[in-house]
């Protein structure tokens, strides 16, 4: 008989490892996914959010389907809020591929869907962002279909605009539309969704 995986979808907060367990030296400290709900035994997160970023994680017992989705081309489209006002200028250098660096050598990026966008309907933060005071912000949407180690948040520094906040709000088709922060939402067939056979 064909073991059953099971699947979820989760709205990671601010604040937390995207990891159920944490082997690192202080790691007690971590907060960890499994907060969130009883998950089964061999759950992992399918790609991985920042501590400090939040939004859409996928989740599975199904270690082919995490490395099917984390090496196909799938899209994944984040709101980043920026230090400052965004100028087409640096949105055709997000659109265009740039040349960053990861853990000593340098890649680079593929051209991407990049736009300025409104605000997005996001619920607070656990943490807030700096004020106003500091000087005005915007936001844009970056779609990618990779994702080396904090990639837009070098994507858009490298442009001239850091990253204050970033939301990863879509994978494939599945959104963080109408979700909370914390909130788990079990999948009942992932593999039709993204196209895994």
């Amino acid at each position: 008989m064909q073991e059953k995986h099971q699947h979820y979808l989760l709205f990671k907060p601010d604040g937390y490892v995207s990891q159920f367990v944490t082997n690192e030296p202080k790691g007690y400290k971590k907060k960890l996914l499994g907060e969130f709900h009883d998950f089964p035994e061999g759950i992992m997160a399918i790609g991985r959010l920042d501590e400090a970023s939040e939004g859409l994680l996928l989740l599975t017992t199904n270690g082919k389907l995490s490395y099917y989705i984390n090496s196909s081309a799938i899209e994944k489209e984040y709101f980043a809020q920026v230090d400052g006002i965004i100028t087409e200028e640096a949105i055709d250098k997000l659109k265009n591929g740039l040349t960053l660096s990861n853990q000593g050598s340098t890649y680079k990026t593929k051209p991407c869907e990049a736009k300025k966008i409104s605000p997005p309907d996001l619920p607070a933060r656990r943490k807030n962002i700096r004020g106003d005071h500091h000087g005005p912000t915007s936001w844009v949407s970056i779609t990618l279909t990779e994702g080396k180690y904090r990639q837009v948040r070098k994507m858009t520094a490298a442009v001239g605009f850091p990253t204050l906040r970033l939301v990863r709000a879509r994978i494939g088709d599945l959104t963080i539309k109408g979700m909370q922060p914390g909130q788990v939402t079990p999948l009942p067939d992932l593999k039709n969704i993204v196209g895994f056979h």
